[in-house]
């Protein structure tokens, strides 16, 4: 039986993985409002787990894919309108979640946990999840790197080379918010986007390629997590925010950083 510290290692270990590479993609497509939307959004799916007696984690896994289809449909054929009809799933997601808490009698003490994340709870069930979410993304970046580098600089480009940029694109956004839902018994619904986003924008400040970009953002997320596990146990802080607060001090230390050209 793993202890709570054991639990915790393991889930940043895992977690790390996912940052290097779903973060470092985020960034270059710009797409962390996205999976913001995803990651709010899919609150509903846990609110409907609660009210049915379901499993929390293969509801919310199934209805985080379905903002992810709705949101990779849109955003594809109507880009010039996304930014609302993106804002509107976040919106409605959330509700959905809250109605059907609402609807559920009795309190649930894991709410908060599901907001605000807690990487000391992490049960064995979420950590081989989370490995296998792992896996695909291992699998699936090794396989359709070039694809995903293609589509995320230039999609007019992959087009005329025939690759299947709307199926890569969806493919992203099903990782996404496969990648979401790993996160949020670890770092919540809340905080999620934050340590998504932080690690891979200091990579890409001391590195030139994507490949490198993922490598350093997993190395940096790792000891960010590590770093904040040791913060929350010292002070006996709450252990996602302690996380969260050493990425931002990186973050705002290497802001106004400006690689050298050779």
């Amino acid at each position: 039986m793993l202890t709570l510290m054991e639990n915790a290692f393991i889930a940043s270990f895992l977690l790390s993985i996912a940052i290097g590479i779903i973060g470092s993609l985020m960034l270059i497509n710009r797409s962390h409002f996205l999976a913001a939307s995803i990651a709010h959004g899919s609150y509903g799916g846990i609110g409907i787990a609660i009210y049915f007696g379901f499993s929390i984690l293969l509801c919310t896994t199934l209805f985080a894919l379905f903002l992810a289809l709705i949101l990779a449909m849109i955003t594809y054929k109507y880009k010039e309108r996304s930014d609302t009809l993106i804002g509107v799933i976040w919106a409605v997601g959330m509700s959905i979640g809250i109605i059907f808490t609402d609807l559920t009698p009795g309190y649930h003490v894991d709410l908060m946990s599901f907001l605000f994340g807690d990487i000391l709870m992490v049960p064995n069930s979420d950590l081989f999840f989370m490995a296998g979410v792992d896996l695909l993304l291992i699998v699936s970046i090794f396989f359709l790197y070039h694809r995903f580098l293609a589509i995320s600089y230039d999609r007019d480009f992959a087009l005329l080379q025939g690759l299947r940029v709307r199926t890569i694109y969806t493919f992203l956004f099903i990782l996404m918010a496969l990648t979401v839902v790993m996160s949020i018994r670890s770092v919540g619904l809340i905080l999620v986007i934050a340590l998504f986003s932080i690690p891979p924008f200091i990579a890409e400040k001391f590195t030139s390629t994507l490949k490198e970009m993922m490598i350093v953002s997993m190395i940096v997320s790792f000891l960010f997590c590590l770093a904040g596990l040791f913060l929350s146990y010292q002070f006996d802080l709450s252990t996602t925010p302690s996380i969260i607060i050493i990425a931002a001090i990186f973050f705002f230390g290497t802001l106004f950083y400006k690689r050298k050209l050779i």
